[in-house]
């Protein structure tokens, strides 16, 4: 555990090397909101609502987040596409420093749609970068380096320059960051030539300037090199580079996220060099600096290794007062590595402490995380795939140099045979591109509806397989629990003197006690029918029908053809009582209906099903826009099977739903 998960945010909390930051105090930033709120509503009281936002996110975090999301919604509302993308990406970045992982990709996405929705190649990098990051913390390094490649494809493309927008600058900031970024997750994969190769990129992009915010970025990147050298083993060399840069950090402005950072690796290199009081004195600054940033994986990790600094001074009491105070962060962490950590110092801990079997118990999560295969595993995939792209890139300036030398030999030919050749070379051309993009359609098309099928059978499999298991527990658990206690309750009752109340009072217990056994019996047969699996399709919808029919909610007639004594297969006849089970859901939840007639027929390779009622009836066209969960179940069960699907329906017409499958 080190600085790692504080320099991959270089990209997403970024302080820029060609501007200097500025600091706010409340004065200040009331007379500058002043100021923005006067502006006209256009991009550029967008901007400068996202630029404060932005400013005060280390400062007032709750003011930093209400600015954000003004600028998003003022975004939305002059519905400027890159003020929406900048803003989306905004509010990823502030729920990424505050470590909510789920809720910055959310946004990230937005922002990558809107960036492709008008093809802003610039912000369509950013995007892929900031998505590339969180994947690296959430410990899914195969998916980062897809994202980190997209985004490098974009950004090394001199075609970027082209938009007078952007300037060089501001292109090298990217590219630096991207650098580092890919250096990092190098480093966790233990490559370390690679590590240093990207990280030496971004030192020699952060050296061609000289601005004071330029000097800050250089010491930032210049602790991720110290990184390498420490998982190389050079722990005194990369304790030199992070102690001969921590003044520039130090005296940086809004740099306390990368301070604590920094703190936190000299802390442990200090420990790991048995320097136990100078590690002592760097973890204590870390969690000063978390604490005051308010940021949970920081303070976590400073309390880690405060933690591990009481065990080596056989403070066990304090030991155990810090890990309990890292405990929340840790278990709940979407990152392996970080977890991993954690459960070795515990295991240390509670041996240390004579505590043996809770220490066996942090033993075994400790080695479930450290499943060397699989890091091996996506170490390879990373690296296979970072040379790939290399081996691409050079290809493609192979080929461009061939296609330069290939068209001069065309026009030569083109002058040489005339307009004849020219006719006949371009017409060939086109019917050969024409030929090639409809296979490409067509084998693109396949896989995609390949690709739909196969996921919706995973679905629709994993669903009944947890419908299955929550029936059996709720039927055997809860069911045999509170029958039990029923039992007791009866056996009691014989023992027992109470009052003419006491003897009502009970007896209504009782009643509800029964009740709530047999809300339960019917909720796990809902869930996955007996009569389903023992008896058939056939039986099971009859006994659905059955059901509804004696709870007066609804008059069903149920017609069944061809259905006896034919097994179906077991998914099939799931997907099909499902789909029945929908229908009549909607059908009384929905339709107003007093009576229902629900027909299923078998013919040679066919299953028909039909479901009509007496219901209000509605416009068929607002299924085109409905995202009802309902509705699509029905869809995606009907795709699944291959099956056609066809309704009719008018207000005040009843509905008839008419599906075929084949089967």
């Amino acid at each position: 555990m080190n600085s790692k998960q504080v320099v991959i945010c270089s990209f997403l909390y970024c302080i820029t090397f060609f501007a200097q930051a500025q600091s706010f105090d409340s004065d200040s930033i009331h007379r500058q909101l002043e100021i923005i709120h006067k502006m006209p509503l256009d991009t550029a009281q967008v901007s400068q609502l996202r630029n404060m936002g932005h400013d005060l996110m280390e400062h007032d975090s709750l003011l930093s987040k209400q600015l954000l999301e003004e600028a998003l919604t003022k975004s939305l509302a002059i519905k400027e596409t890159n003020a929406i993308t900048s803003s989306y990406r905004m509010m990823g970045i502030w729920y990424s420093f505050f470590n909510n992982t789920d809720k910055a990709l959310e946004y990230y996405r937005l922002s990558l749609k809107s960036a492709n929705s008008n093809n802003n190649q610039y912000l369509i990098a950013g995007a892929n970068l900031n998505i590339g990051n969180i994947k690296y913390w959430k410990g899914e390094y195969d998916s980062c380096i897809h994202f980190y490649i997209r985004a490098a494809e974009i950004f090394e493309n001199p075609k970027t320059l082209k938009d007078k927008t952007i300037t060089e600058r501001q292109l090298d900031l990217r590219k630096s960051d991207l650098y580092s970024n890919i250096s990092t997750v190098f480093n966790t994969l233990k490559n370390l030539n690679k590590a240093d190769e990207y990280i030496d990129k971004s030192i020699a992009i952060a050296k061609k300037y000289t601005s004071a915010a330029a000097v800050s970025t250089l010491a930032r990147y210049m602790q991720i090199k110290a990184d390498n050298y420490s998982e190389n083993g050079q722990t005194e060399k990369a304790l030199r580079i992070r102690l001969q840069f921590l003044s520039q950090m130090e005296n940086g402005v809004d740099l306390k996220t990368f301070l604590q950072g920094a703190y936190q690796s000299i802390a442990q290199e200090y420990f790991s060099l048995k320097k136990i009081d100078s590690s002592k004195l760097f973890a204590q600054k870390s969690l000063q600096v978390a604490s005051t940033i308010k940021s949970p994986s920081d303070i976590a990790n400073a309390n880690w290794q405060l933690g591990r600094i009481a065990i080596a001074e056989n403070q066990y009491p304090a030991a155990d007062k810090y890990m309990e105070a890292a405990k929340d962060y840790y278990l709940n962490t979407d990152g392996p590595t970080e977890q991993r950590s954690y459960f070795d110092v515990m295991r240390e801990l509670k041996f240390a402490e004579g505590k043996y079997k809770e220490a066996y118990v942090y033993y075994e999560k400790f080695h479930a995380l450290n499943d060397s295969l699989l890091i091996s595993e996506k170490a390879t995939e990373f690296s296979e795939r970072e040379a790939r792209y290399q081996t691409e890139k050079k290809d493609t300036q192979l080929k461009l140099q061939q296609t330069i030398i290939r068209q001069k030999s065309i026009l030569n030919y083109i002058l040489i045979g005339g307009a004849v050749t020219l006719l006949i070379i371009s017409s060939l051309l086109i019917r050969n591109y024409k030929n090639k993009q409809e296979l490409q359609q067509r084998r693109i098309a396949e896989l995609e509806t390949e690709k739909q099928l196969t996921a919706t059978e995973d679905v629709l499999k994993g669903e009944e397989k947890e419908r299955t298991r929550l029936a059996r527990d709720l039927h055997d658990g809860l069911g045999g629990m509170l029958s039990g206690i029923k039992y007791s309750l009866n056996a009691m009752k014989g023992n027992l003197v109470m009052t003419p109340e006491n003897h009502q009072a009970f007896e209504r217990s009782m009643d509800m006690l029964d009740s709530s056994i047999r809300e339960m019996r019917r909720v796990a047969h809902n869930m996955m029918p007996e009569a389903l699996v023992k008896f058939g399709l056939d039986t099971a919808l009859k006994d659905f029908c059955n059901d509804i029919n004696q709870s007066g909610t609804l008059h069903i007639n149920y017609q069944s053809i061809g259905l006896e004594n034919i097994e179906v297969e077991q998914t099939t006849s799931i997907t099909i009582y499902r789909i029945v089970q929908e229908l009549v859901n909607n059908t009384m939840k929905h339709a107003a209906a007093k009576s229902a007639i629900v027909q299923v027929s078998k013919t040679d390779n066919a299953i028909s099903i039909t479901v009509e009622d007496d219901g209000k009836g509605f416009n068929t066209l607002v299924l085109e826009g409905t995202k009802g969960i309902g509705w699509s179940n029905i869809q995606s069960r009907v795709e699944y099977l291959k099956g056609k699907l066809d309704v009719q329906s008018a207000p005040g017409k009843g509905t008839s739903v008419h599906i075929e499958l084949n089967v």
